[in-house]
């Protein structure tokens, strides 16, 4: 994990920011902003800390001109990349975000006594108003550390950077990718539809487009359960539920903002989950599993599906099909069996990947 600091001058990088990022070993890269020095983009990037400056002033006479600087950090808030801003580096994250004056940005909130990253340090009349929070992701600070607050707040950053940064990087990716997404892969549609005719879905029932994206297998779903049933698209891109709800997925059903291994749905409520490309590319399989389980009813059924077999996949990336994928049957057969679920249907052909399984209840 790699957190860029933007500096903007030799002391504006606080010693205790730099040794929390270390000890929760993210690859620290340091840039000179304040000399012009920047990342030329965000890839690979898991968090950005903009430092003060001599001055601590984005507006003074002679204040460097910081327009790449704020390009980059609209970049972060747009992929939900998390920021937190320091003196002049929070006033230029406030101007990032188009808030109005730097100092009073108009679509930033206070922090509270509960905020993940400042909760006890909003309490204190030092830090009352001089702390924001920008979306879900970014955090500035006008006024400087106190010194008992300087080694934790770093700490909180550090802590929360690793325990996103898996989301951090796909947002990241399918964000610069959004409106382009469905246009593209338009022809894939018959597959879709295909697949979700397999899942064997009744009317009235419930179900859900898990990792959804723009929402390709929403109108199939909706055919399959009526205008009686329910159907739910969740991702954890906002951009991608954006470009969903713009083509005009959100009329066959709702659009959701969701960790798929944290579902805020009820209990043995959905009768069919359908999940594209979605299983391998999760840090913890199993953990997912479990969760599609506690909230499918019993016998809801579950469709893995991929609009292109493993060994085409593997292929056109220039490697071989790896012993270790989660979707090889030896090993998705005993994760479907440990989690509550039983296989059906496997059939990996070079022209798709479908794996139907059946909550084992």
């Amino acid at each position: 994990m790699a957190v860029v600091i933007l500096e903007h001058a030799p002391a504006g990088s606080p010693v205790a920011v730099g040794a929390a990022l270390a000890a929760a070993r993210l690859d620290i890269r340091v840039y000179r902003a304040g000399e012009g020095d920047l990342p030329e983009d965000l890839t690979g990037v898991d968090a950005v800390v903009v430092t003060g400056g001599t001055g601590g002033s984005r507006s003074g006479e002679g204040a460097p001109a910081h327009d790449a600087e704020l390009e980059l950090l609209r970049g972060a808030l747009a992929t939900e990349v998390p920021v937190l801003g320091l003196g002049l580096g929070a006033q230029l994250l406030a101007e990032a975000a188009g808030g109005g004056a730097p100092e009073h940005p108009e679509c930033a909130a206070p922090v509270s006594g509960s905020d993940p990253l400042f909760a006890g340090m909003a309490e204190e009349e030092h830090h009352r108003g001089h702390a924001f929070r920008v979306g879900a992701s970014a955090w500035g600070l006008y006024c400087h550390l106190e010194e008992r607050w300087s080694g934790l707040l770093p700490a909180r950053f550090a802590e929360l950077v690793a325990g996103r940064a898996e989301h951090t990087a796909t947002r990241a990716f399918f964000t610069r990718r959004a409106d382009a997404w469905e246009e593209r892969f338009a022809y894939q549609t018959p597959a879709y539809e295909a697949a979700v005719a397999r899942m064997g879905l009744r009317r009235g029932q419930t179900a859900v487009d898990l990792g959804c994206g723009t929402g390709r297998a929403m109108p199939a779903l909706r055919a399959q359960v009526g205008d009686e049933g329910a159907v739910f698209g969740l991702d954890v891109t906002h951009a991608m539920l954006t470009a969903a709800a713009r083509i005009g997925r959100a009329a066959t059903g709702r659009l959701l903002l969701a960790d798929c291994a944290r579902l805020p749905l009820r209990p043995a409520s959905v009768h069919g989950i359908f999940a594209a490309g979605l299983l391998d590319h999760l840090p913890r399989p199993r953990t997912a599993l479990l969760e599609w389980a506690r909230v499918s009813a019993p016998d809801g059924a579950l469709l893995l599906f991929h609009p292109a077999g493993r060994a085409e996949r593997a292929a056109r990336h220039g490697r071989p099909l790896s012993p270790d994928d989660p979707l090889a049957e030896p090993n998705l057969r005993p994760s479907l069996d440990a989690t509550g679920w039983r296989l059906t249907t496997y059939d990996d052909a070079d022209q798709h990947f479908l794996a139907r399984a059946v909550l084992a209840r």
